[in-house]
């Protein structure tokens, strides 16, 4: 499962690649549809680019669905625990596992829900307005973000009972940046 290990990561990348271009796109369109340059404007006129804001929207509700996934699992998802961490060892730990497995119940549900809905959705014709692709492709992103937050819960809690460690995100951590310090070092040596 090692595919799994930064899936969010990925995901939320493209999707914001893809959505930078999207908008940079429909930007650059609208001004130079706006210069009055006789054939130019014409053809740009021609071009349709009212997809680009709706196709925008979908792609940050996919983006926040993976993102609280990913928060899971790197520590940074919102959570309450300034009285849990007060608490004595045996009994900190029984808490953090009870909310593990709630979190992971939680999103399991809405997940299920989210799948029901979509299942549904799917037996209509429902179609969004500017795109027109079928609605529960856009709704698909509330079972599949909230499966893999459950996974994730379920993935942190199983560690944080095996080490009795939690995810921790280190904010001043930049990944690879030792490797470029000691291939510095090693090449001034």
């Amino acid at each position: 499962m090692k595919f799994l290990d930064h899936l969010e990561e990925w995901i939320i990348a493209s999707l914001m690649g893809a959505a930078t271009l999207v908008v940079f796109v429909a930007v650059v369109h609208r001004y130079f549809s706006g210069l009055p340059i006789p054939v130019v404007q014409d053809w740009l006129i021609q071009i349709n680019t009212s997809w680009a804001q709706e196709l925008c929207i979908y792609m940050f509700v996919w983006m926040a669905k993976f993102g609280a996934a990913y928060g899971v699992r790197t520590g940074i998802h919102v959570g309450i625990d300034v009285i849990i961490n007060r608490l004595d060892t045996p009994w900190r730990n029984k808490f953090i596992v009870f909310g593990l497995m709630a979190g992971a119940l939680f999103t399991a549900i809405v997940g299920t829900l989210g799948a029901n809905f979509v299942w549904h959705m799917a037996q209509t014709d429902q179609t969004s307005s500017d795109l027109e692709v079928p609605m529960w492709l856009v709704y698909l992103a509330v079972p599949l973000g909230s499966y893999l937050m459950c996974f994730r819960f379920l993935q942190v809690a199983v560690h944080f009972v095996r080490t009795g460690e939690l995810p921790k995100h280190d904010h001043g951590h930049v990944e690879g940046l030792e490797d470029e310090i000691s291939a510095a070092k090693g090449g001034a040596a």
